[in-house]
């Protein structure tokens, strides 16, 4: 029997289960996958937005990989120092690392770590319950906030701060965000991106779903859209950038109808500074004005301006993490590979492999890592016969508890579903997530998982 750990329960682990499992020429195989958190899925459960209920129901698809009985979740298990690479090695035939870019992207500007300035995961994190930011909150007490970048996630964060928090008593966003979130004060908020509008990486119906919010304005500067080359006439463009400039050009028309909130959509605008007021938060961003340079990029010029804001909500990408024991490029947040066989100082390391955002780097969607995935597990196939010429113990499991682990397995994670649904009805509400490491342990562990 071939034994396979794949590392990280996200979509691009569970894709990966999903093709070691549904090829045909070797049906006897085990497959491990193993997370941090005692919870499956990912980023589809701490990443996507409550709100966005369609996409979120991905979990059902994930979910039948990890119930098909040659595949076993295991999580509440952290590899690294602990567990380590070639520790893991010695209980699997192979393993497939898909841990994802989980570091974000610094600024690099003066100010940037103000109290009351955080990265847009962290903002994520707490309004979808991920146990690592259960503590504290943010300052919802703000009347302005500014996120800086334009890609989709920028665009989760501005719609749920502008959303009035009825509109998500229904999802399962935690009750004490649900709570914070409607006694905030935020009136306005400003989605800043340093490039024109042809540039943004936003999808058109994230977009749209800002001038969708019942109490909401979306207000658009046409001056702004103009300085981008393409706007007057956005025909060439790649269809995701045309509907983006089209639905911005409607906007920019539009008169605001005087709602209670407004999303300030910015362009050609790069952050230079935060700045803090009398009590040592930030109180402001200077931005300085950006023009076309003729080859995609932008200059800067000597204008400038500067947006009130007691909270800075930063989005600007995402970075890989190092994993101890496992080669490292940092120029592109990667581990080496080669179609997601790893490399060290150059040499295919047998039974090693990545798939994912730690495989490419993070670009794509969500389905991008399907084939991503296929093209891993293609490349350990191949190899299957060689990888099980090595003897291993019997069962990984009691190594793993050896080396300090106490896995929660599926019934353990099925006991924290019911324990949500007790929550939420509680409540008064659908199901509502348990927030904190020590809620969601107790939970596995009446599951006996």
């Amino acid at each position: 029997m071939l034994r396979v750990a794949v590392i990280g329960s996200g979509p691009s682990g569970v894709y990966t289960a999903e093709a070691l499992t549904g090829q045909h020429q070797l049906p006897d195989i085990a497959v491990d996958v193993l997370d941090r958190l005692p919870c499956p899925y990912g980023l589809v459960r701490y990443g996507v937005a409550p709100d966005h209920e369609k996409i979120k129901s991905l979990q059902n698809n994930l979910r039948r990989v990890l119930e098909d009985p040659r595949v076993r979740f295991l999580g509440n298990v952290e590899v690294g120092e602990g567990l380590a690479p070639e520790r893991l090695r010695e209980m699997y035939h192979a393993v497939v690392y898909c841990v994802g870019s989980a570091a974000d992207r610094r600024l690099g500007v003066p100010g940037e770590d103000l109290p009351g300035s955080y990265p847009a995961t962290r903002f994520v994190s707490w309004y979808s319950a991920h146990p690592d930011e259960a503590a504290g909150g943010f300052p919802l007490d703000a009347k302005s906030a500014v996120v800086i970048g334009v890609g989709n996630v920028a665009v989760d964060v501005a719609r749920v701060l502008a959303r009035g928090a009825d509109e998500l008593r229904h999802t399962d966003v935690p009750d004490a965000a649900l709570r914070a979130l409607a006694a905030g004060e935020v009136t306005d908020v400003h989605m800043v991106g340093r490039r024109g509008p042809s540039q943004a990486k936003f999808t058109t119906k994230e977009l749209r779903e800002l001038g969708t919010l019942a109490d909401a304005d979306v207000l658009v500067r046409e001056d702004e859209l103009a300085l981008d080359p393409a706007y007057a006439d956005p025909s060439a463009l790649p269809a995701v950038a045309r509907r983006n400039v089209e639905v911005l050009r409607q906007w920019a028309g539009r008169p605001p109808a005087g709602r209670s909130r407004r999303i300030h959509l910015r362009f050609f605008l790069r952050p230079q500074e935060l700045t803090a007021g009398p009590d040592g938060r930030v109180s402001a961003v200077r931005f300085v004005r950006t023009v076309p340079d003729g080859t995609g990029g932008v200059v800067d010029t000597a204008a400038s301006e500067e947006i009130d804001a007691q909270l800075v909500l930063r989005s600007v990408g995402y970075r890989g993490v190092p994993v101890p024991g496992l080669p490292f490029d940092p120029a592109r947040g990667v581990v080496p590979n080669d179609a997601g066989r790893v490399l060290r100082d150059g040499v295919v390391a047998p039974g090693e492999y990545v798939a994912g955002w730690i495989k490419r780097g993070p670009t794509g969607v969500i389905g991008t890592n399907r084939p991503c995935a296929k093209e891993t597990a293609a490349g350990l196939l191949a190899h299957a016969s060689a990888l099980m010429a090595r003897p291993l113990p019997a069962d990984p499991l009691d190594a793993l508890r050896a080396a300090g682990a106490r896995p929660v397995a599926w019934p353990g994670w099925l006991a924290i579903e019911a324990a949500e649904a007790a929550l939420g009805a509680s409540l008064g509400r659908g199901t509502v997530k348990i927030p904190d490491w020590s809620g969601l342990l107790a939970a596995a562990r009446g599951g006996a998982g």
